[in-house]
């Protein structure tokens, strides 16, 4: 059959649907004919793992696929079954090894901001260092080949465009509404992220999680908000601009999915590529036109040793920076959108570990109870999505309801 899959020769998969030795696998033909996948692929290896994985699902899996995504009509009178994110075809393993990586270098980054605030106290003009480092290093990466720019529309740069201005939005609304509410309250907000998007697939895309899935955010978030628990105060814009705020970070996870997955097909590297140097711009016109932070940087660079001092800061920051977007989008892409905002939470109750460890930071039995809780959500989240009730997405299966589609 024509292979769906750039780069990877149609032997290869004729040989996968061709086998000479059927396992019980190949025996599913009834089931597996009425699925084949369509996706862009960036390399050959993700063109193989998405086959691979797709050929060794169960008859269950199967109907999961075919029963837990939106469908529509085609022409030809097939199933159109519209997947939502990134994860279902990528193993467990690969999902592993690239949320490791955005857990360290999240971590490397919140303790590195941590320090560098207490010296730079300019949000927006750190954004604006992280920005650059996004688009220098990416340059520098393009001109060595390697990724591979994909040709965009007029539309498709209006689309960047407005994720820029989604990134941007993000880190605006998250500072301003920080000076209106305090930290635990903050936190206690930002923990309900996940449950927004799980309300953004289901109203944008009609697609809705399985009870495992849904009960398994509960500790998630409810942990956090326990970890964090404290004297509470807000003023009600602040309130309503926090809640904006949660609301903002889960759109921008699923649509930095979607990116990647669908629409656009764009490379970790290359969305990167093309977001940094718009989110750079309108970094420096807030630094400069809404916060004045320009003034407040001169006097820290009144000599050579301290202008080489922050040089070297910004550096090492900028580059952490670039590392935590790339691991970011990159995992963002392999375990789906709603994996990252329950990484999220995660990553907050690890950083008041390590607060625990190395700065003594003190804590009750209710916040060492949300610890806890969150920590066993995170498990039981993990193994709903190695048992294969996994979302669905950057892959558009193709069902014929007369069973005369394509063998995998």
């Amino acid at each position: 059959m024509p292979s769906s899959f750039p780069g990877v020769a149609s032997t290869e998969l004729q040989a996968l649907n061709e086998s000479p030795n059927p396992t019980p696998h190949h025996t599913r033909a009834s089931s597996l004919e009425r699925v084949t996948a369509t996706v862009r692929p960036h390399t050959q290896d993700e063109a193989r793992e998405v086959m691979a994985n797709l050929h060794r699902l169960s008859e269950e899996e199967v109907h999961q696929v075919e029963g837990n995504s939106s469908h529509s009509e085609a022409e030809d009178g097939s199933v159109l079954v519209s997947v939502v994110d990134g994860s279902y075809t990528v193993s467990t393993s690969t999902k592993v090894n690239h949320l490791v990586q955005y857990f360290i270098a999240n971590l490397a980054l919140t303790l590195f901001n941590k320090a560098l605030m207490n010296v730079f106290p300019f949000p927006y003009l750190l954004t604006a260092v992280h920005c650059l480092f996004g688009t220098v290093g990416t340059w520098i990466l393009h001109k060595r080949g390697y990724f591979v720019l994909t040709p965009l529309s007029v539309r498709d740069v209006l689309y960047l465009y407005a994720f820029s201005v989604l990134y941007t939005s993000n880190i605006v609304v998250s500072n301003v509404s920080m000076k209106m509410v305090n930290l635990h309250f903050h936190q206690v907000v930002r923990a309900t992220t996940p449950a927004f998007t799980v309300g953004i697939y289901l109203l944008a895309f009609s697609f809705t999680y399985n009870n495992a899935t849904f009960l398994s955010l509960i500790p998630v978030i409810v942990g956090v908000i326990l970890t964090t628990y404290g004297d509470y105060s807000w003023t009600k814009p602040g309130l309503l601009l926090t809640w904006f705020g949660a609301f903002l970070a889960a759109l921008k996870t699923v649509v930095t999915n979607r990116m990647q997955t669908s629409g656009l097909h764009l490379s970790a590297l290359g969305l990167l590529y093309r977001m940094s140097p718009l989110a750079f711009l309108q970094s420096m016109v807030l630094s400069l036109y809404y916060q004045n932070e320009l003034e407040g940087l001169l006097p820290l660079l009144v000599d050579a040793p301290t202008t080489f001092k922050m040089l070297m800061l910004f550096t090492v920051n900028g580059a952490l920076a670039f590392a935590l977007n790339y691991t970011s989008f990159t995992a963002n892409k392999k375990a789906g959108a709603l994996t990252m905002t329950v990484a999220a939470n995660v990553k907050q109750i690890l950083t008041v570990l390590l607060a625990i460890t190395f700065w003594g930071l003190q804590v009750g039995y209710l916040n060492v109870a949300g610890i806890i809780m969150t920590l066993a959500g995170g498990i039981w989240y993990s193994v709903v999505e190695i048992h294969g009730k996994r979302r669905t997405s950057g892959v558009v299966v193709r069902g014929s309801e007369r069973g005369e589609g394509n063998k995998l």
